[in-house]
């Protein structure tokens, strides 16, 4: 597993609590150097938190098709054990797209975690509502953070809010009004790593007050 970390720089937690750290996998078609991850992760950590990113072994491979589940699965697994190393603190886990999914998935199987962040879960294919990936969600009981753009065509209509609904409590969903699935909104002409370093404030908000 090759990963980067980037270190909190901003504001600390209260004196003698330990700073969070959260674990970020890149999206299907995009490695952890892709500019919406680097602007997400400098900005969290502006906010206080700690970050590793890394790359599943397809992409270090270069490979364009993304791993079955037993392989990212095993990739989470081994980059939450590097963070947890090297943080004093409570690491999450947290993903665009792919990368979010099978966090979900590595939690459902037993993978430790202080809480989950969700970068526009891939709720279903484009075009394909029926084919909605949300059974493995029912059994996660740690904090969930969906921030998901409501142009979003991976998860269109209300398909969503009934998900987190049924979840219950331990769920939050956290609709960005405008924004597709790499959360660009239209007529903005924002760059990726803006995109990406606009979902910082609410993340770390949600992980420290957790």
């Amino acid at each position: 597993m090759t990963g980067e970390w980037t270190s909190a720089r901003g504001p600390a937690r209260p004196e003698g609590l330990a700073t969070p750290t959260i674990v970020v996998a890149h999206g299907a078609g995009a490695g952890m150097r892709h500019p919406f991850l680097v602007g997400f992760t400098e900005a969290v950590a502006d906010e206080g938190v700690s970050s590793l990113r890394f790359n599943f072994s397809y992409t270090e491979a270069g490979r364009r098709m993304p791993d079955r589940p037993p392989a990212a699965i095993a990739a989470w697994r081994a980059a939450m054990q590097a963070a947890s190393a090297r943080s004093s603190g409570p690491v999450w886990a947290a993903g665009k797209s792919f990368g979010g999914r099978m966090a979900t998935m590595a939690v459902a199987e037993g993978m430790p975690t202080a809480g989950i962040v969700l970068l526009g879960y891939p709720l279903h294919p484009p075009g394909r509502p029926e084919k909605i990936r949300d059974e493995h969600l029912y059994g996660i009981t740690v904090p969930m953070l969906f921030l998901q753009g409501r142009n979003d065509t991976f998860a269109t209509g209300t398909l969503l809010d009934d998900v987190v609904a049924r979840i219950g409590s331990s769920a939050r969903l956290d609709w960005i009004e405008g924004g597709d699935h790499s959360f660009a909104i239209a007529g903005a002409r924002r760059p990726a790593d803006v995109n990406g370093a606009s979902l910082a404030p609410r993340v770390a908000a949600y992980v420290r007050g957790h």
